[in-house]
C-alpha cells in the first residue's frame, strides 16, 4: 500500500537505545520482555513483530545490543516480519499446546544473552513484562542463571512507550480515521431485526477497506442488557425497536489501536434511561475539560468519583475516567484516585466514560492528546451526542 503509515524502521532503534540507557539506570545487565497474540505490545515496540499462537520476546542489554526470541514454529516468520536481526529460537516461547519438539535443537537464554556479549552469572535480569511472562519462560531464565536476580521493571516500558512520537500519533489519527468510517457504516445499517455480530461483520469489513490491519480491539456491538457489561462479547441477539445499542469499534494501523465508543437508540430515549446516558455523557466531556499537561492524574480520577457520588449514582461506577492507549487499546497507566503522577504532553489516553446499571448502562469513548493548554480530541465523532435512528 503506498504511502502507509507506519512506524519507520529507525524508530525501533531509537527505542532500543532509550531502553537500554534505562536498563543502565536501573543497574540491571538485561531486560526481557515478553509477549503474546492477545497481548504483543512490549516486543512489537522494539522488534515490529507480533506472534500468532506462540508466545514472543525481546532481550535488550544495557550496551544497546537486542534480540528477538521466538516459538519454534516462527522462526522464518520472525526473520521476515521482524525488524531485529538477531533472531531465536527457545522452546519457552511455545504455544499453549505445549508440543515438546523432541526433533529441535533449541536456542537456550544462556545462548541469547552470550550472542548479546552479556557474560556472568550473577546477572540482574529485569522483566519488563511481568504479566506477560509465562511460566516456562520464568522457569527458562531460572534454569540458565541460577544466581540470577530477576527484578519486575515493567516501570520502563511505562515509561517508554507512555509519551507518544509523532509518527505513533499520526498511526492513532489513522485508526480514528477508519474506525470514524466503520461508525457511519454501522449506524447507516443499523435496524430491528439485525443481529449484534451482523453489525460487528459490517465494521470489519469497512477497516480492512479502509486500510487497518487487524481489530483494535474484539469489536462489539451490544444491545440491552449485555450493554451494562464493561467487558462483553457480541452474540446472536437480533436488535429490537427501542432497544439501546452500544457501538465500541476499532482499527489497527501499524499495532496502534484506538477505538470509538457510543450509545445509539432505535427509537426515542427517554425517562431515567435518558438521564443516565446524558449523565454518563457530561461525565465525558467534564473529563475532557480537565486533562491538560501537569495535572496530577489521581486528582481528576478522585473528582470524577465524586461526581457520580454527588448525583446519587456512586453504585452505577465501575472504574475511572481515562486509560492509556497505543499500542493497546487499554495500556498503562491507567488514571486512578491512586495515580499519583503528572500528564504530560503527548501523552495518549481513551477517555472510556462507563455507566451500569441493572438493565442497561452506557459508554462514551474516545481518544485525546494531552497538550500544554489542555487535551486534543482525535476525533469529533462524540460531538454528535446520542443518536437516534428513527425506526
Amino acid at each position: 500500500m503506498a504511502n502507509r503509515i507506519c512506524i519507520p524502521d529507525y524508530e525501533y532503534k531509537e527505542r532500543i537505545a532509550k531502553a537500554a540507557k534505562l536498563i543502565r539506570e536501573k543497574g540491571l545487565d538485561v531486560m526481557l520482555v515478553s509477549s503474546t497474540e492477545s497481548d504483543y505490545a512490549n516486543a512489537r515496540y522494539f522488534s515490529g513483530f507480533w506472534p500468532l499462537f506462540e508466545r514472543a520476546g525481546v532481550v535488550i542489554s544495557a550496551a544497546g545490543e537486542a534480540a528477538l526470541l521466538v516459538g519454534p514454529e516462527s522462526a522464518l516468520f520472525a526473520k521476515d516480519f521482524g525488524k531485529l536481526d538477531k533472531v531465536f529460537v527457545l522452546k519457552e516461547f511455545r504455544e499453549s499446546a505445549d508440543p515438546s519438539y523432541p526433533e529441535l535443537h533449541a536456542d537456550t537464554f544462556a545462548d541469547v544473552f552470550q550472542g548479546l556479549g552479556v557474560t556472568g552469572k550473577k546477572l540482574k535480569i529485569g522483566l519488563g513484562s511481568y504479566v506477560e511472562c509465562t511460566l516456562p519462560i520464568y522457569e527458562g531464565l531460572r534454569d540458565a542463571y541460577p544466581e540470577a536476580e530477576i527484578i519486575k521493571c515493567s516501570e520502563i516500558m511505562v515509561e517508554l512507550r507512555k509519551i507518544k512520537s509523532g509518527n505513533e500519533l499520526a498511526c492513532i489519527r489513522e485508526g480514528f480515521r477508519i474506525i470514524e468510517a466503520a461508525t457511519d457504516e454501522v449506524i447507516r445499517k443499523l435496524k430491528p431485526g439485525v443481529t449484534e455480530l451482523q453489525m460487528v461483520g459490517i465494521a470489519q469489513q469497512v477497516i480492512y477497506e479502509e486500510g487497518a490491519e487487524y481489530e483494535g480491539l474484539p469489536m462489539y456491538v451490544f444491545s440491552e442488557k449485555s450493554t451494562s457489561h464493561a467487558i462483553s462479547r457480541s452474540r446472536y441477539r437480533t436488535i429490537n425497536r427501542g432497544d439501546i445499542v452500544q457501538l465500541n469499534l476499532s482499527a489497527k494501523v501499524d499495532g496502534y489501536s484506538p477505538s470509538i465508543g457510543l450509545p445509539v437508540v432505535m427509537g426515542k430515549l427517554e425517562g431515567e434511561r435518558r438521564r443516565l446516558v446524558e449523565f454518563c455523557l457530561q461525565a465525558h466531556n467534564w473529563t475532557v475539560d480537565r486533562i491538560k499537561a501537569g495535572v496530577i492524574a489521581s486528582d481528576i480520577a478522585k473528582d470524577f468519583y465524586k461526581l457520580y457520588e454527588e448525583n446519587g449514582l456512586k453504585d452505577n461506577f465501575v472504574y475511572g475516567p481515562c486509560h492509556g492507549t497505543g499500542m493497546i487499546e487499554v495500556e498503562a497507566p491507567w488514571m486512578e484516585t491512586i495515580s499519583d503522577y503528572p500528564l504530560e504532553e503527548n501523552m495518549t489516553f481513551q477517555v472510556d466514560t462507563f455507566i451500569s446499571g441493572p438493565t442497561f448502562g452506557a459508554r462514551w469513548e474516545k481518544g485525546i492528546v494531552v497538550t500544554k493548554e489542555g487535551c486534543r480530541s482525535m476525533t469529533d465523532y462524540l460531538k454528535k451526542g446520542i443518536i437516534e435512528i428513527d425506526v
